[in-house]
Order: structure tokens, then C-alpha cells, then sequence
């Protein structure tokens, strides 16, 4: 087994949940998305990144507008969308289901 293979599709699995999550709460740019999900060591490159926005704006989970910056070129900041926070809902209550079965599994484990 390539443990740190398994860890990133670990990582990559709920991805999608954190960057909704995290847009649920404020609009942002592709960079600092990047910089909360190293944070959160979800470590995530932009070739990573872009596509998943990309297809998450197509679906009309996101939405995106541009701004200009202080510091530079102007700003893609995306936001979610009505449909986007729907879709968040149904995935947190799956993520709770998924997280209370994967739980219940290793605790019986640990019982045996």
C-alpha cells in the first residue's frame, strides 16, 4: 500500500466539502483558498484547484465576479451560489453519516 497515495486521495475526497464550506462563509480568491486549505494541511496546488472551481462554477455551484486589487491584477473572487449552498447541506450531512460510519467501524474494530 502507498500510504501517502492513500492519504491524498483522502484529502482530494473532500476537498469539494471544504472549499463550499469555506465559501459559505465568505467570497474568495483562488490564492486564498490555496492558503486556507495549506492551513488546514489539505495541501493543494492550483493545478488541483482551477479545475475543480471550474467545474464547480459550470454546474452553477459557483459563482465568480472580478476586483480590482491594490496589489496587483484584478481579483477572481468566487462565491457560492443558492444552488451551491444547497448542494453544501446534502454534502455535510453525508459527510456526518460517512464520519459516523467510519468511526463506528474503527471503534468495533478496537471492541474485537
Amino acid at each position: 500500500m502507498n500510504l501517502e497515495n492513500a492519504k491524498a486521495q483522502m484529502r482530494k475526497g473532500v476537498l469539494e466539502l471544504c472549499i463550499l464550506n469555506m465559501l459559505n462563509h465568505r467570497d474568495a480568491y483562488a490564492s486564498e483558498i490555496i492558503g486556507e486549505l495549506k492551513k488546514a494541511e489539505l495541501i493543494v496546488v492550483e493545478g488541483t484547484l482551477y479545475p475543480l472551481l471550474t467545474r464547480l462554477k459550470n454546474s452553477g455551484i459557483l459563482a465568480y465576479r472580478w476586483e480590482e486589487s491594490s496589489a496587483g491584477p484584478p481579483r477572481k473572487y468566487y462565491t457560492l451560489t443558492e444552488i451551491g449552498k444547497a448542494a453544501l447541506t446534502e454534502l455535510l450531512k453525508s459527510w456526518e453519516n460517512l464520519k459516523e460510519a467510519v468511526n463506528q467501524s474503527i471503534q468495533n474494530e478496537i471492541k474485537h
